[in-house]
């Protein structure tokens, strides 16, 4: 099935399985942000909606319902994940005082329970799949790599690019050998290919002919701004 049929079936098997308010908010709710997410985001990096829950309700610290965006609990997963897509609107611009004490506790709470939360801005999810993508490849290779099913390449260049990110000094074949355990001519081809698709660029040394190292693109890092 294409995305249209995958979440149309998505969202008939969640509301058959509801009622009251739970299955009224996904009768009812404007979901534009929340499939744009799926569509944009989810669906390139997975490729399904399996495990996914939209509008999962949790009770927070002051014992109110709370619904976030969807979590995703992956069968046999060691995390449970929470997603949230923000609109600057209204979680920055119309939100008072309150609301913002009351929304960082709530996170903070739900940290307690075990859930890890995830916040995507709604102009990156409209605008910037690719980013969040890549977002999510990051971090879920850290924390889920047993459930990954990306090719080892893929999860080798993004570890490189976490890599890259997270030192100051350009990070060297060396470097990439040492971190990932894998051979001088891997980490080679590694590099090279993340220099072809924009990712590094190449550190020439003082002559100008020899490369002395890789460091992260402008367009790489307006990713982590």
């Amino acid at each position: 099935m294409d995305f249209s049929q995958t979440y149309e079936a998505f969202m008939h098997f969640h509301i058959a399985q509801r009622n009251g308010e739970r299955k009224g908010r996904l009768q009812t709710r404007n979901f534009h942000a929340e499939k744009l997410f799926l569509e944009n985001v989810w669906w390139l990096l997975k490729g399904n909606l399996d495990d996914l829950h939209p509008e999962y309700e949790i009770m927070d610290w002051r014992s109110r319902s709370y619904f976030a965006d969807f979590a995703w609990l992956p069968e046999g997963g060691t995390t449970k994940w929470l997603i949230e897509i923000k609109g600057y609107n209204s979680h920055v611009r119309d939100m008072d005082r309150q609301g913002y004490c009351n929304e960082l506790n709530r996170e903070l709470f739900l940290q307690s329970l075990g859930y890890r939360i995830i916040s995507f801005a709604y102009d990156d999810v409209a605008n910037r799949g690719d980013v969040c993508v890549l977002l999510l490849r990051m971090l879920f290779s850290r924390y889920e790599p047993s459930s990954s099913h990306q090719p080892l390449v893929r999860l080798a260049e993004t570890e490189i690019v976490r890599l890259a990110s997270s030192q100051v000094k350009p990070v060297r074949p060396l470097d990439v050998k040492r971190h990932l355990n894998i051979n001088y001519r891997s980490a080679n081809r590694y590099l090279t290919n993340l220099v072809s698709n924009g990712w590094l660029k190449p550190i020439p040394g003082a002559s100008g002919k020899r490369t002395i190292g890789y460091r992260l693109t402008q367009q790489a890092m307006n990713y982590f701004d």
